[in-house]
């Protein structure tokens, strides 16, 4: 069955769309919203970053879905302003927070600035707002935390040892130092960011998972407490 949390976002990104349904999908975020089930909107570029969030929470025995926190794929950075602008304080009114990339972060901090939180907001001025970006994004900061070494080693168990190798060898990459090489093969095939964002943090020792994960997933516990103790 499935959950709050599931509708809602499977409704605002047909709402944000605009497409025929975004009536109808409209009518449904917004009955959503209205209950107290949910608690808070996370707003991130793609799906494999709702993977690695959905999988650290996990590893703190935590279900961000149970907890009525909507972790809502955008498709993209540059559609950080139509969900801002449908579900922040023009709009649903919720309480939002979310994750990027290095390059990305002028898109999330332009539409936080539209938004009326703040002007020329640099990343300390964001994350307080619980937004906060990847450096330089989700990939780069799981090979780091984890180590090439390791990567390697999640990358040989799930059957990609031999593909990664001859990917290596590719005149592009022969250059290139291991990490990079790690995050291109990852980017390859479509899907494989997502299986990778799920193995990587699995493998995580949970005292070094990448800082803009960990705080962010820190961030939304006590927006969802606070939210909670409101109601």
């Amino acid at each position: 069955m499935e959950t709050t949390t599931g509708r809602f976002r499977t409704a605002v990104r047909e709402w944000a769309a605009d497409g025929a349904g975004a009536s109808a999908a409209a009518a449904v975020a917004r009955e959503l919203a209205a209950g107290s089930e949910l608690r808070t909107a996370v707003l991130v570029e793609g799906v494999s970053d709702h993977v690695a969030l959905d999988a650290l929470a996990a590893r703190h025995g935590r279900s961000l879905d149970e907890e009525g926190i909507a972790v809502i794929p955008l498709g993209g950075a540059t559609n950080i302003g139509r969900f801002v602008q449908l579900l922040g304080r023009q709009g649903l009114g919720i309480t939002l927070a979310g994750l990027c990339d290095a390059g990305e972060e002028r898109h999330f901090s332009g539409a936080l600035e539209r938004e009326g939180l703040g002007h020329d907001l640099a990343r300390s001025d964001m994350e307080p707002l619980g937004f906060y970006v990847c450096d330089a994004d989700l990939e780069e900061e799981l090979i780091r935390s984890l180590g090439a070494e390791s990567v390697q080693q999640v990358v040989d168990a799930q059957g990609d040892l031999r593909a990664f190798r001859i990917f290596q060898k590719q005149p592009a990459q022969r250059e290139r130092d291991v990490e990079r090489q790690l995050r291109r093969f990852m980017g390859t095939i479509s899907g494989r960011k997502s299986l990778y964002a799920r193995s990587l943090v699995d493998a995580l020792d949970l005292t070094e998972a990448p800082r803009p994960l960990d705080r962010l997933l820190a961030h939304v516990s006590v927006s969802a407490s606070t939210s909670t103790s409101a109601g």
